[in-house]
């Protein structure tokens, strides 16, 4: 993919709007309502200036103004700069979804990651969407993460959910529960570990991640008692992973793992199914959650939340999620060029590998595992 970026100049993200009838018009305005966000990044909306209008009107949102642009490469900094997806009037239907709703949002994405691929966007947040009402020939995926992956000839991608140093990735995403135990393989678990640890080196700027790896069954299986893919499939894949050179502790059970806070000795957690993961994550995260897709050439963030139809257009929605994930979004674009710069420089930064035996002797420090009731 070519990147004609300067470095030198603000980072460039690009918004899609999501669903319109839902609450990320409003948390997008309110986010950028604030001068001091702004003096971070230059925006690039992908969405409609009347939609955008009205629902400034919502939520009296007076002071923002837009800079109506034709393309990415054509922004402003310091101007909420917006390109409008379609001539054709967008109906706004408060808390319901709707088809044209779903054209909306699609249509937004598709010219965002259009435009990202040509370089001329450093990163892209995207507002919530409904799963439902944007299926269509071109979009056939149960989210953003499995849309990406495939725009980016990504299949090996990991949806992983941050909040400062809680950051959580899955084997399995969105798939029945049902199917979860036939997925979970020892080279898929392989393929995850490789993902989030070359993410959390690259992307986070941690040196030598230490990842824990939850079990399936409720106490790891108890030895085969209660489940046996704990010692056929997710312990090999543990090793195997150890073996190659990265550090990868478990299995542990989950309710034990965040029942004694034990998830804060590790820099990165890998559980096997969507909720076993998301639902602690939310639980300690949730004004603060961010989803982060791991493994695309490109830096996508989005909040971890809904369209929340329930109190779209009541001046009643949070923009802290949507602020942190423009947030995340700019520390990654940042750690990733650092990673380069080391990367075509390794004897500038070889002082980095001195502290080896600090490294080995926090391993120590480690829980137990697995850690059992």
């Amino acid at each position: 993919m070519e990147n004609e970026s300067n470095h030198q100049e603000p980072i460039r993200i690009g918004i899609t709007h999501g669903d319109v009838n839902g609450i990320s018009y409003e948390i997008i305005l309110k986010t950028l309502a604030d001068s001091r966000v702004m003096e971070l990044f230059t925006p690039v909306i992908y969405g409609s200036s009347k939609v955008a209008s009205y629902h400034k009107k919502t939520i009296d949102g007076g002071e923002i103004h837009f800079q109506l642009i034709r393309s990415a490469d054509q922004a402003i900094p310091g101007k909420a700069n917006l390109i409008n997806i379609t001539s054709k009037e967008i109906k706004i239907d408060l808390g319901k979804s709707s088809e044209i709703a779903g054209e909306a949002a699609l249509l937004a994405l598709e010219l965002a990651t259009g435009e990202i691929k040509k370089g001329w966007l450093d990163a892209l947040v995207t507002a919530p969407i409904n799963k439902h009402n944007i299926q269509a020939e071109q979009f056939h995926f149960p989210g953003h993460t499995e849309y990406l992956a495939s725009k980016f000839d990504t299949p090996d991608c990991l949806m992983l959910m941050v909040s400062n140093n809680f950051r959580i990735g899955v084997v399995t995403g969105h798939i029945p529960l049902a199917d979860v135990p036939g997925v979970i393989k020892r080279e898929t678990i392989l393929k995850k570990l490789h993902i989030m640890n070359s993410s959390l080196v690259r992307d986070f700027g941690i040196r030598k991640p230490r990842i824990a790896v939850l079990a399936l069954n409720p106490h790891a299986g108890d030895e085969g008692v209660i489940g046996k893919e704990e010692h056929d499939v997710i312990i090999p894949a543990i090793r195997q992973a150890f073996d190659e050179g990265i550090l990868a502790f478990g299995p542990y059970p989950a309710d034990g793992f965040f029942g004694s806070s034990s998830f804060s000795s590790f820099d990165g957690i890998l559980a096997m199914y969507h909720d076993q993961g998301l639902i602690p994550f939310k639980a300690m995260s949730f004004s603060s959650g961010v989803n982060f897709t791991a493994g695309l050439p490109i830096v996508r963030t989005s909040p971890a939340h809904g369209t929340a139809y329930d109190i779209a257009g009541k001046n009643e929605a949070s923009p802290d999620m949507f602020r942190e994930a423009i947030y995340l979004a700019i520390d990654i674009v940042r750690n990733r060029r650092m990673y380069e710069e080391i990367s075509a420089n390794p004897l500038k930064f070889s002082v980095l590998e001195e502290d080896s035996d600090a490294d080995k002797n926090e391993l120590k420090n480690l829980p137990d595992e697995p850690v059992h009731d």
